[in-house]
């Protein structure tokens, strides 16, 4: 009788493994890595830092290194990374970045165990000249912040004078997504973040350079190309710019809707005085917390930063007590680049304000998220 139950209660476990499993299988890895930033989330939240591997204060292309890792000993858990210039088939990014270095650093990270994102700042489709014509141009000529012409979105979606131009852009995406694939040919999770800070008017898709219901048009345009190509990995990220006077009416006019956002991100520089900063960030962290739970969406600080940091207090004093407020995921310090810098500096006193996300129980790293 013993051995009948032994091997009954054996089988019904084999059986209720199977079912997980399958389970399993049917999620999408973009559900998979929803799943897995709900469940970090519950320990706090992320560090993370565009450009990571590539650059930081003083160095260049160096394997292995990161301003991150050298301030604290890790990596940060997300990595930041652009496309813009892959749309002309460009060899590097618009920030001068080789679309072969983002392609293995990309992966490298994911290998690792980090989570990525990756953003797309395309050029101005009515202004950029054939491949190569930037060159020599004075800054923002055909670029995502060439902003003279208001019918740019218009022009891309279907019926529009640049629609076919489009259509090859949004190839190209597809073409180089479709290369981000692990040592088993498995393509790899990513958080993808187009057309962010629409709600101001610096790039072309801006709030005064097209319409709401055009927005929304752009949107789907390249969303239902990429899912019709397959990509079920790709995790949506809508990334409004700071506000400071959200109300539902205003958020919702172009907000894609909830069967097409996963995350919903805040983007959010402090430009002017400190106190016009917290003020407008806990406007938009309190509402956006809000819309997140009520819509069952993830919340992040997509982007964030003090250029150069003139308060070496900022990191520890400023942002983190206005995010140890609200349930986001993770935060993206922006890039740091030759003169400029928005995460850490190593060996500097914004860098020993830095130690202190590392030092907390509530942010995690690389190593905290394995």
């Amino acid at each position: 009788m013993n051995k009948l139950i032994t091997i009954t209660i054996a089988t019904i476990a084999m059986m209720s493994c199977t079912t997980q499993q399958k389970a399993e299988q049917k999620q999408t890895l973009a559900q998979q890595l929803e799943e897995r930033m709900d469940s970090l989330q519950k320990k706090g939240y992320m560090a993370g830092h565009q450009d990571d591997p590539f650059y930081g204060i003083g160095w260049a292309y160096e394997d292995g290194k990161s301003d991150v890792k050298l301030t604290v000993g890790d990596y940060p858990a997300v990595m930041g990374f652009e496309l813009g210039g892959i749309e002309l088939a460009d060899v590097k990014n618009l920030d001068s970045v080789p679309f072969t270095r983002i392609h293995d650093e990309l992966l490298a990270h994911v290998k690792r165990g980090g989570i990525v994102t990756i953003s797309w700042h395309p050029r101005n489709p009515i202004s950029t000249k054939p491949h190569g014509g930037l060159d020599g141009q004075p800054f923002p000529e055909g670029t995502a912040w060439d902003i003279r012409d208001t019918t740019v979105v218009k022009s891309v979606l279907p019926g529009g004078q640049n629609a076919e131009l489009f259509q090859t852009w949004m190839q190209r995406v597809g073409d180089f997504l479709e290369s981000l694939k692990d040592d088993e040919g498995q393509l790899v999770p990513i958080i993808f973040r187009p057309w962010h800070e629409n709600n101001g008017s610096w790039f072309w898709w801006g709030q005064k350079l097209c319409s709401d219901e055009e927005f929304k048009g752009l949107w789907n345009l390249l969303q239902d190309y990429l899912t019709g190509r397959g990509f079920d990995n790709l995790l949506w990220s809508y990334s409004p710019n700071l506000d400071g006077n959200w109300t539902t009416e205003r958020f919702m006019a172009r907000y894609p809707g909830n069967d097409r956002v996963t995350l919903i991100g805040e983007d959010a520089y402090q430009w002017g005085t400190e106190e016009d900063f917290v003020k407008q960030l806990n406007a938009d962290l309190t509402f956006l917390t809000q819309f997140a739970k009520d819509n069952g969406k993830l919340l992040a600080m997509t982007e964030c930063g003090f250029k150069n940091i003139p308060d070496s207090t900022w990191f520890s004093r400023v942002l983190k007590p206005q995010m140890d407020k609200y349930p986001i995921c993770y935060f993206l310090l922006w890039r740091n680049y030759e003169k400029e810098w928005f995460g850490p500096v190593p060996n500097t006193p914004c860098g020993e304000d830095y130690k202190k996300f590392k030092e907390a129980n509530n942010v995690m790293f690389l190593k905290d998220i394995e």
